[in-house]
């Protein structure tokens, strides 16, 4: 059943403020809250989207105090929901789940492969719309992939040439947060890259350029 229209609204209200902490509050009495915020990662304001995204690992992590198989079941939802066989595709799915583990990986770890590995075992026609979010959830997850990217990492490295500059702007990202920058060695191209890219940071959706995120990594390398 979905959510009440104000209870609906309300999220949103609290999400167009910036205001995630609350949502937590709210779902560690109504853990339901988790599936609630699922359709508002679909939101026509990026910015809302993403804090949706950021909100259900939140609640997820404040939730598990009580009862850690909220979350688990919250995680089995979101790649249930990367099929057409669900019948409501969620496209910010890899994001979603990628946070959640990451706020609780004590309870979570065992997700970390499941959501890496999307990047190789998605089909291709399905990979198209997903590997931009699929490279960000590497990305974020960053340390906690240590040993379990030695398969994947090939196929961030030939997202750095792919034609969607979102792929190529969240590949690079990638392999910086998971302490592989050292792969962008010789790619002075990607420097001057001007695809734009739709960042999260802060709780703000803003675009940068793949070529910001490119000079930012070779920085830090």
């Amino acid at each position: 059943m979905n959510a009440p229209v104000t209870t609906r609204r309300r999220l949103r209200e609290l999400l167009s403020e910036g205001d995630v902490e609350h949502v937590a509050h709210l779902a560690e009495s109504r853990s339901r809250i988790l599936g609630d915020l699922v359709p508002l990662t679909y939101d026509a304001d990026p910015t809302v989207a993403w804090r949706a995204v950021e909100a259900i690992g939140l609640c997820a992590g404040h939730v598990a105090n009580r009862d850690p198989g909220v979350g688990r079941e919250q995680l089995r939802r979101l790649f249930w929901l990367l099929s057409e066989e669900s019948g409501g595709i969620c496209w910010r799915a890899p994001e979603a789940m990628a946070e959640i583990v990451r706020r609780r990986p004590d309870l979570y770890a065992d997700w970390i492969p499941i959501v890496t590995h999307l990047l190789v075992e998605l089909a291709e026609e399905d990979l198209r719309h997903f590997k931009p979010g699929v490279l960000w959830a590497i990305g974020t997850l960053g340390p906690l992939t240590a040993g379990q990217l030695d398969d994947v990492l090939p196929s961030v490295v030939a997202a750095l040439d792919d034609p969607d500059p979102a792929a190529r702007g969240m590949a690079v990202r990638a392999l910086d947060r998971v302490g592989r920058a050292d792969l962008l060695a010789g790619r002075e191209d990607l420097l001057d890259d001007e695809g734009t890219v739709e960042l999260y940071e802060n709780r703000i959706s803003t675009e940068v350029t793949v070529g910001s995120l490119a000079r930012e990594a070779r920085a830090r390398a």
